[in-house]
């Protein structure tokens, strides 16, 4: 009897998560979707940002939300979870956003100094600090106003105080921090919830992929049948 060929062990399939506030809401639909990190990944003391899996066959990488969208799009990682502003943002064409787990509810939204907004005048120019240049300059461009983006990663509430910018584009959840720092929603130019994304490559080769999306819309479909 011939010996039958020994086929190669498949990589491990790499999920990236956000650090943050997705993460918490996230966690319980990803065990019971079989994607359950081992206790070093609940180590507040770790530094590691990969993690083993309770199912070998996979691996979860923490990271900024930014590079979620990022690692899963070049193929680093071939699924992931992160909001839907980032998915908007980024607009990845290997990048396939197939399940809306409806949580981390927020919206991307302009904000401006209260006393400002009561006051408004026609402005054909703005300048706008964010960390999203792509949404914010397209929601201003519908309005015909050119925006000049100043792009900063946190600390947005000050920007106006300071004179960096007369607005800012930013996800709020409850409103409370605007409020604290003197500032009003004006618009909302995204509503937000958390999404499951893959690699669109990875979904059409690799059925470990296909087979994990199905397990989260069933879990989606499921919780909004109860």
């Amino acid at each position: 009897m011939s010996a039958q060929p020994h086929l190669p062990t498949p990589l491990p399939l790499t999920f990236a998560v956000p650090k943050g506030r997705i993460l918490d809401e996230a966690l319980p639909l990803m065990a019971a979707a079989g994607v359950v990190p081992d206790a070093e990944f609940h180590d507040k003391k770790s530094r590691a940002l990969s993690f083993a899996c309770v199912d070998s066959a996979m691996r979860i990488i923490r990271v900024r939300a930014f590079d979620v969208a990022t690692f899963v799009a070049h193929g680093a990682a071939q699924a992931g979870i992160v909001g839907s502003d980032v998915v908007e943002e980024f607009a990845y064409p290997d990048l396939y956003a197939p399940v809306d787990l409806d949580i981390g509810h927020c919206r991307l939204s302009v904000a401006e100094p209260a006393e400002q907004a009561e006051r408004p005048t026609a402005v054909s120019h703005l300048r706008v600090a964010s960390k999203y240049p792509s949404l914010t300059r397209r929601h201003f461009e519908g309005m015909g106003i050119q925006a000049e983006v100043v792009k900063l990663n946190g600390a947005m509430e000050l920007a106006p105080g300071l004179g960096l910018a007369s607005r800012i584009v930013d996800l709020v959840s409850t409103g409370r921090t605007l409020k604290d720092n003197g500032l009003v929603e004006t618009s909302v130019i995204l509503p937000v919830t958390a999404r499951l994304i893959v690699n669109r490559a990875a979904l059409k080769t690799d059925a470990r992929v296909a087979a994990l999306v199905e397990r989260f819309r069933a879990l989606v479909a499921q919780r909004d049948a109860a």
